[in-house]
């Protein structure tokens, strides 16, 4: 392959888009500041897009699913699972271990409640996930009682270190997606979750097990959640009940932005990433230049809104 076909076929991904913006915004940042603080600039947008990234994965596996699929307890399965795993660890470095058992078992629970009310009782997704994240708050509060218990020295510290600039926790999650892209593609189970995106009928009639492989998402997102809420307070010095609201329309967005079809059926990790860096470059910028906050929610829903149609543009018919 030539290098004039390698380019071509390169701007046909439609993940490429999210990196472009995220470093042309970048780039727009720095010049305002002279160059002063780049890389500190890349540091904390690789350090706060980690946590998106982690819940944008299980969120893309659901939206792969088809029209209508998608998680909207992600915000209160994050909070569930923060609460309960630094109560559990209760400031201790021996209950690490515990505290993420725990945090990803709440997780599992509310992924089979999720579904539970998807297939028993035929609710429709946006509604089940959403109702379920009412009920999944409620506990949250119940159980942490308003009381912010710090996270062992061990999590806090892993979850801030860096190495040469970049986050530890960032490298992690790299290679975690880079998983879950090898699973989107390369696995049995990846193919038949593209496949019931883009007919769920024809994947029926193929012998795919419709119902187990939605299952399998949807616990996977929930699972994700409580992986982020477990690292997040971590870095945030403790849980709180407030600390997965921002993930909702995050986790959504990254989705969008990243190259992924809201139809279902055409899907991709790696725009995850630069989708999470571009959100959080965007919202720099705009404080940057010194833009009050209505100006700075217009100017960010306008450049999202051209990304999106410039990736969209670009997109391969399926």
């Amino acid at each position: 392959m030539n290098a004039a076909a390698f380019l071509r076929r390169l701007a046909g991904r439609p993940w490429l888009w999210a990196y472009v913006a995220a470093i042309a915004v970048w780039i727009v940042t720095i010049l305002f500041t002279g160059g002063r603080g780049a890389g500190e600039v890349l540091t904390a947008a690789f350090t706060f897009a980690t946590f998106s990234v982690i819940v944008g994965i299980g969120q893309m596996y659901v939206v792969t699913l088809g029209p209508g699929n998608v998680d909207l307890s992600i915000p209160a399965t994050i909070t569930l699972a923060g609460a309960v795993a630094t109560k559990v660890m209760d400031t201790q470095d021996g209950m690490i271990l515990a505290g993420l058992a725990v945090a990803l078992a709440c997780g599992v629970g509310v992924g089979i409640v999720n579904y539970a009310l998807i297939w028993l009782l035929r609710i429709p997704p946006i509604i089940a996930t959403l109702s379920s994240s009412f009920l999944i708050q409620s506990t949250a509060i119940a159980y942490g009682r308003g009381i912010r218990i710090k996270p062992p020295p061990m999590l806090a510290d892993f979850t801030t270190a860096q190495v040469f600039g970049m986050p530890v926790l960032a490298i992690c999650i790299i290679a975690l997606a880079a998983v879950m892209e090898l699973v989107l593609r390369r696995t049995l189970y990846g193919r038949w979750v593209t496949a019931i995106g883009q007919n769920i009928r024809a994947a029926r009639l193929a012998g795919i097990d419709v119902g187990r492989t939605r299952f399998a998402a949807y616990v996977m997102s929930a699972v994700f959640a409580g992986l982020c809420g477990y690292l997040l307070s971590g870095f945030s010095g403790g849980s709180s009940l407030s600390m997965g609201e921002e993930y909702l329309l995050t986790s959504i967005a990254l989705v969008v932005i990243g190259g992924s079809s809201v139809a279902g059926g055409n899907s991709n990790v790696p725009g995850l990433w630069g989708a999470a860096l571009f959100l959080f470059l965007v919202v720099t910028m705009l404080n940057t230049y010194g833009f009050g906050a209505g100006t700075r929610y217009l100017a960010t829903g306008l450049i999202i809104i051209a990304v999106i149609v410039a990736a969209s543009a670009r997109r391969p018919a399926r």
